[in-house]
């Protein structure tokens, strides 16, 4: 028996596909946003169920507290600044080395700008296609809405490229005015890009191949790059926090410590510097209740 897989998989691509539409028109019919949510809590995530649920106590830090990237704060504020003035805005793809401040400062601008009306809705990679119900229900909110996914990356066979694509621009739907995308990544450019599709025996027009791999990135108006840090401003950030926090120990100690921390964990960072500092706090506050 000669089984045609091509075709098989096919069909099998359709029947996915026809899944997750009527998937998303029943979410849709279901999605029932309550307003008084939104001037209750400032920060929500998108849950697997299809709820736009509230964070009780969300994460929202101090940017007095990210040393070393100021002038990709200064960005990231004029541009939400913008945003929730009712002026035209960019989405924002922060992308760069892991613990270097990427998430830490997206979350921070609730502090500035949660007054003003400014929400954050936490919104995972595999969610992604439900994007068209998502800004479906917040495009007729009174509130500007920051959609946040973290640590964004696709390969070929993941759901949600095409609809974050389209969102981005590119789709037939005008993108609502209350609504932007903020997404980090460790790599500026958001889908895997092979030595095969440069070959020219691998494919007729393998440049139009990688276009289609860099597209996706290119459609975030700013992009902001965070790099290594070096030792010093790994250092000057841990004195930093150690003087916020008041920590009864010497330059030398503080230093010698630090160092050692970052040695042991293999990297110098700005969440090594807060782990560390969050250490060593635990260790003098048990000293001195001792």
């Amino acid at each position: 028996m000669n089984i045609d897989w091509a075709y098989l998989a096919e069909k099998i691509e359709r029947l996915l596909d026809l899944s997750d539409e009527f998937l998303s028109r029943k979410l849709a019919d279901e999605v029932d946003v309550d307003p008084q949510m939104f001037r209750d809590h400032v920060a929500f995530r998108w849950t697997h169920e299809g709820l736009l649920e509230a964070v009780a106590y969300p994460d929202i830090p101090d940017s007095a507290e990210l040393l070393g990237i100021d002038d990709i704060l200064l960005r990231l504020r004029q541009n939400t600044r913008q945003f929730v003035a009712g002026f035209p805005a960019n989405n924002v793809l922060l992308w760069g080395e892991r613990g270097t401040g990427k998430s830490s400062a997206v979350k921070s601008l609730l502090r500035e700008f949660a007054e003003q009306g400014l929400r954050l809705v936490e919104l995972h990679k595999d969610d992604l296609y439900h994007l068209p119900i998502i800004t479906r229900a917040l495009r007729s909110q009174p509130f500007r809405f920051i959609l946040f996914c973290d640590e964004l990356s696709f390969d070929e066979s993941e759901t949600g490229f095409r609809e974050l694509k389209a969102l981005l621009q590119g789709g037939i739907e005008a993108p609502p005015p209350n609504v932007l995308i903020y997404a980090t990544a460790n790599r500026r450019h958001l889908m895997p890009e092979r030595f095969a599709e440069r070959d020219a025996e691998a494919e007729i027009h393998p440049e139009e191949a990688v276009s289609e791999k860099l597209s996706l990135s290119d459609r975030f108006g700013i992009t902001l790059g965070f790099y290594p840090i070096n030792q010093a401003l790994y250092l000057d950030i841990v004195s930093h926090l150690a003087a916020r926090r008041q920590l009864d120990i010497s330059p030398a100690d503080l230093e010698r410590e630090a160092l050692q921390w970052a040695l042991l964990r293999g990297a110098r960072s700005g969440r090594v510097a807060r782990q560390f500092i969050d250490d060593l706090s635990g260790r003098l506050a048990l000293e001195q209740s001792a």
